[in-house]
């Protein structure tokens, strides 16, 4: 049997299963990819709300790091929420000491759906100089508006950039993937009123379109593969949990 290619979650500890580690790891497991995992904070929620986020010290996540790309031949890494810029680039440059050449896909949580805030907005200029080093990011439409707004776009022929269509009052579910500077649209693939909202969709899209990478695909192959996965996700069933089919 071929080896499957190993990648790590760096993200958050959702206790419900529904978003961060727990839910990265159900997505690498159903992608035909080895899941690893490094717990970037404690959070205490529910399918439906937040209630309490603690963040693990920047110097333990980096050991955590340093240990599995010392340990295994990572490919591919999916970074969800992050305290601030600072802890967002010592992350990358960690990973990239492990293994220069790993793809890295960063899902910019700005915060929850139901408001509660992750990312500190305060040090959203210093991105400026970090998204670039990153392989893909994946804000939602929101996300995306924030991240105009401040001039914090990557420059797409180093970093690409998915604009997911879940938020947008025009065109639901249609995502745009950015790359080299070329805009590739992605229609849905069913129709709107299949699908269920869910928690952790936004997770579950990132570690897919993850795993993808880590198996060597294109950026386009690997976000359409990616949007039938979440896809799938979604139409998995009525309630906040969806189930990986």
């Amino acid at each position: 049997m071929q080896e499957r290619p190993y990648v790590i979650s760096i993200a958050g500890f959702d206790p419900s299963g529904g978003a961060g580690l727990l839910s990265d790891c159900k997505t690498f497991e159903q992608s035909k990819v080895m899941g690893l995992g490094v717990c970037t904070a404690l959070t205490l929620q529910t399918a439906s709300q937040c209630l309490s986020l603690e963040w693990r010290p920047l110097d333990e996540v980096t050991k955590s790091i340093q240990v599995l790309m010392g340990s295994y031949p990572v490919s591919a890494v999916k970074i969800g929420i992050v305290k601030d810029a600072e802890f967002l680039d010592e992350i990358i440059k960690t990973v990239k000491i492990g293994n220069p050449e790993v793809k890295i896909v960063w899902d910019p949580v700005l915060k929850s759906t139901s408001e509660f805030n992750f990312f500190d907005l305060k040090t959203l200029p210093q991105l400026k100089t970090i998204v670039n080093k990153l392989s893909l990011i994946t804000p939602n439409y929101n996300e995306y508006s924030v991240l105009k707004e401040n001039n914090l776009l990557p420059d797409t022929n180093k970093c690409s950039l998915l604009i997911k269509g879940g938020h947008r009052k025009d065109h639901l579910g249609t995502d745009i993937l950015v790359e080299k500077e070329k805009e590739i649209v992605l229609q849905p693939n069913s129709h709107n009123d299949e699908y269920f909202p869910k928690h952790g969709s936004g997770c579950v899209l990132s570690s897919a379109i993850t795993a993808e990478l880590a198996k060597g695909e294109n950026m386009e192959t690997t976000c359409r593969n990616g949007k039938l996965y979440i896809e799938k996700f979604l139409k998995s069933n009525p309630s906040l949990l969806g189930t990986h089919v």
